[in-house]
């Protein structure tokens, strides 16, 4: 099936958490954005409606559960919910959750006694609002998809990234792809292998969430290009202590990428002034201007995140389909 599927068939809509990205999207499928309006009551409640019919429709809900210009993560997250319950009732044939980024994802087990497990609560408010499958890409804990009873395609931005990568000559024995932690050695060990690399782990200890520190480097960095690579990127201190443990052990540049860029607080500012040449990201999530640098490098995923959806929409398999490039 082709353009005149997508077009008579499938809805694309935006909340207010990624705009731009929603637009990028709907513009690779070929197709307008769907017409909706999702705002605030005078008390700050979400107020959601549908300007077009979406009846006997596939519609998908652009909206990664992120902080944006003017919203927290809780209140994207809230636009999601009523967002998916308004098209449910509408009578749409399918709901999907196209959620890029899903808040929540580093609280995917108890650490400590009497913690909660918002990574499922999240799964279970999506699923209840009305979602009948969900889009996300990359997720921090590849179990979270155990937490739906609904299809759960997890999209890698890896493709994207690899590309650019390649295409600035890091790549090769030169190059050695790092893992910031035991936990990414799967994802780094694919970008390895796609770049023809060596690969590297960085072991850390957490005593307390955003705080790490770097106990040892695994692999020969010496006198190779650094390049490290991880699912996000949140204060930063994480990524600037294991770039500083690399140029110590005789890296001779260091590269860092990952596909959320969460960049709280001052983590700009860690970056550009630790010895991290480049940091890639991808849009997944929007980055306010008071958080750009010259460092920063953004690189899109719309098309990525359409190939998914025109997929889904022709009834064709997404592993097959990504297996051609990642």
């Amino acid at each position: 099936m082709g353009e005149a599927f997508l077009t008579d068939e499938v809805k694309i809509f935006s909340g207010n958490a990624n705009p731009k990205l929603a637009e990028d999207i709907a513009k690779n499928l070929g197709i307008s954005l769907g017409k909706i309006e999702v705002g605030r009551f005078s008390d700050g409640e979400v107020r959601v409606m549908i300007r077009e019919s979406v009846r006997g429709k596939d519609v998908f809900v652009i909206q990664p559960i992120c902080r944006s210009a003017n919203s927290s993560v809780n209140d994207n997250l809230l636009e999601l919910l009523v967002m998916l319950d308004a098209f449910k009732r509408a009578s749409a044939r399918r709901v999907i959750a196209v959620t890029p980024y899903y808040a929540y994802a580093r609280q995917d087990r108890k650490i400590k006694p009497r913690e909660p497990i918002s990574a499922r609560l999240v799964a279970d408010l999506i699923t209840a609002a009305g979602a009948d499958r969900i889009v996300t890409m990359d997720l921090h804990a590849q179990q979270i998809q155990g937490f739906f009873k609904i299809p759960v395609d997890n999209i890698p931005a890896g493709p994207a990234i690899a590309e650019y990568l390649e295409a600035q000559g890091l790549k090769g024995e030169g190059v050695v792809i790092v893992s910031p932690d035991v936990g990414g050695v799967a994802r780094a060990t694919k970008y390895a292998d796609d770049l023809k690399s060596p690969l590297a782990i960085v072991v850390k200890r957490r005593p307390e969430p955003n705080e790490a520190h770097v106990m040892e480097v695994i692999g020969e960095v010496e006198g190779r290009v650094a390049v490290i690579v991880d699912d996000m990127i949140d204060t930063g201190k994480s990524v600037v202590e294991a770039a500083k443990a690399l140029i110590k052990r005789g890296a001779t540049k260091v590269y860092a990428c990952c596909t959320h860029p969460v960049l709280s607080g001052d983590a700009i500012k860690r970056v550009e002034d630790s010895p991290i040449e480049r940091l890639v990201v991808a849009d997944t999530i929007p980055i306010p201007g008071d958080k750009k640098s010259s460092k920063l490098v953004v690189l899109s995923v719309a098309h990525l995140l359409a190939r998914a959806i025109r997929c889904i929409c022709e009834n064709r398999s997404l592993s097959a389909e990504f297996a051609k490039y990642w």
